[in-house]
């Protein structure tokens, strides 16, 4: 690293060169050289911090940012590309080794900014005009001027204080003669032309960080989506450090770095919401539609979504008193759809069931929920056999469970990178279409019996669809219109809401709209599920009906000492237990 020079001798350097009309006449060729040098020094200073840090953050133990297989590092770490060693870190690696190039970056800029500034401050306090024959051998000599002016060596400089240039009394630089004919333009466009190559030469540095800073992004560009939040976040928001610090220092904006970073973090939410919608079907496509306990950890995801519309809206009371409040006042709730809870308690096969038997066998909780639930217990928290929303208890099933999970993280992704928030948005809305068709089709539609291998399709499997469905309607932005939905705004939470913090508000209009129309499907799914219901409920009313004939004369028949219930009694009893 270069030494710092004294102030003294620094302005000594600088006012000795300028005392001299032939030499002070090649400063804009000499201060373009000292531009390039700049660039040079920068891209050499980068590259000697890689080539120090690399081999150390290679040798160190890897973090499982990535999957095995996902590397391909020799075990002495010989052998590879720079390329290759740089692919090979993980995240948290990577970025220790940006922050060391960081700190060199901003120090060399640092430096190049007093330069600049002591430049400023001399020929701001020139006393009199230049020479028109000094300006005039600048233009006359050419490349000869630009040649000697290699001789001058750029000398690195401390802050200057802000009181000394304030209060530095304006020096005559040239003792002597000077031309009382020069001219005014010719004078002032000369001092243009050097304060705009002074300027230009710190630009210049600044451009040339933030290239080889894109550069470093560019290589792990195939990496930085498939990392966890965090890990791309560590990445994502030391990147932003570097490109405020470096443009206050440089005063010039970092259009190639800025383009590199939104580049990444468009391709990250890509890649996560292709992953989650093939996860999302493969699990809708497994799901065998059995109740399932809720963990924790659910709950505490629709609790988060009360608290941050309660922050919003201003509210001072606690999230866990209004749950509280919502729980209590459960039953009043539950009574809304009376049609549908009394149908959930019927174990019907629909008329596309051949064999008429229902599913009796309870489907484990997939391994991501086991582990979500395994991990709450830790926290002392137990599962339940509803998920409470708005003071509605809902059963819930595999998918449904995933599907909240998955809500939540694009939460978090649209809270930490906001610059993204309206593809975020987009993603959300085409993840929940995704999932209302596909159920629709596997309930409705019985295309449970053909990929789940279920044996029918029962008012068992329509009515727990039917949670479900409704659940993720009461988090969707309700339809005041909506009669079925009693529970109040203020006790629903919202989704939508969430998303849209970040987002402004000129792109709100075409958002909602799209949110709207999901919200409009599911709600059409549901009506659907519950006409369906309430066919079946009819059918067994008249099945029940055709029954009832034969009861009543067995009623005038001899009392017997069996205190068995009857066989119409139990197997009514059967149908209706949920």
């Amino acid at each position: 690293m270069m030494m710092k020079t004294p102030l003294s001798e620094i302005i000594f350097s600088l006012s000795s060169f300028v005392y001299s009309e032939q030499k002070f006449a090649k400063l804009p060729v000499v201060l373009r050289i000292y531009r390039d040098t700049l660039i040079t020094d920068m891209k050499a200073t980068i590259k000697t911090t890689v080539a120090e840090l690399l081999p150390v953050l290679v040798a160190r133990p890897l973090e499982s940012d990535l999957v095995m297989g996902e590397r391909a590092v020799d075990s002495d770490g010989g052998g590879l590309s720079l390329a290759s060693k740089l692919r090979s870190l993980s995240s948290e690696s990577f970025v220790r080794l940006l922050a060391a190039i960081f700190k060199v970056v901003q120090a060399h800029l640092m430096q190049a900014a007093e330069v600049k500034r002591v430049i400023e401050w001399i020929m701001g306090n020139l006393d009199g005009c230049y020479a028109t024959d000094s300006v005039a051998m600048a233009v006359a000599h050419g490349a000869a001027a630009a040649e000697a002016a290699q001789e001058s060596d750029t000398t690195v400089v401390p802050r200057i204080s802000r009181s000394f240039t304030r209060n530095a009394p304006k020096i005559p630089l040239f003792q002597g003669r000077t031309n009382d004919d020069s001219s005014p333009n010719t004078c002032k466009n000369f001092r243009a032309d050097v304060l705009r190559e002074n300027t230009e030469a710190v630009f210049a540095a600044c451009d040339a960080a933030h290239g080889r800073w894109a550069k470093l992004l560019g290589v792990r560009a195939l990496l930085h989506p498939r990392l966890r939040l965090q890990e791309f976040l560590s990445i994502y928001n030391i990147t932003q450090d570097f490109i405020a610090a470096t443009e206050k220092i440089g005063g010039r904006l970092g259009y190639s770095i800025r383009g590199t970073i939104q580049s990444q973090s468009k391709a990250f939410v890509d890649f996560q919401h292709e992953s989650r919608m093939t996860k999302i079907k493969a699990v809708l496509d497994q799901e065998t539609w059995v109740a399932v306990d809720v963990p924790g950890e659910f709950q505490a995801i629709v609790v988060s979504l009360s608290s941050v519309h309660d922050a919003e809206l201003g509210l001072d009371h606690l999230t866990s008193e209004k749950v509280k409040c919502g729980i209590s006042s459960g039953e009043q709730h539950l009574s809304m759809n009376e049609s549908e809870h009394n149908a959930d308690r019927r174990n019907r096969t629909l008329p596309l069931s051949s064999t008429g038997s229902k599913e009796e066998n309870r489907a484990e909780p997939t391994p991501s929920i086991r582990n979500d639930d395994s991990n709450m217990k830790e926290h002392g928290s137990s599962s339940s056999q509803t998920l409470m929303c708005g003071g509605v208890g809902y059963h819930m099933v595999n998918c449904g469970l995933i599907l909240l999970k998955m809500l939540s993280e694009y939460v978090d992704i649209s809270k930490c990178l906001p610059a993204l928030s309206s593809e975020v948005v987009h993603r959300v809305a085409e993840i929940l279409k995704l999932f209302n068709t596909r159920t629709c089709q596997l309930v409705l539609g019985a295309g449970a019996m053909q990929v789940s291998g279920l044996k029918s399709i029962t008012s068992k499997h329509l009515a727990l669809a039917s949670q479900i469905i409704t659940f993720i309607y009461a988090i969707i932005p309700v339809d005041h219109t909506d009669s079925n939905m009693v529970c109040s705004m203020h006790e629903i939470q919202d989704i939508r809401r969430v998303l849209f913090l970040k987002i402004p508000e000129a792109r709100k209009a075409l958002l909602v709209s799209e949110i709207d129309r999901v919200a409009q499907d599911y709600k059409i799914h549901r009506d659907e599920i519950h006409t369906k219901l309430v066919q079946i409920m009819r059918e067994r009313l008249l099945a029940n009906l055709r029954k009832l004939p034969q009861i009543v004369e067995s009623w005038n028949a001899p009392e017997d000492n069996d205190l068995q219930p009857s066989h119409f009694a139990r197997s009514v009893t059967k149908v209706c237990y949920f």
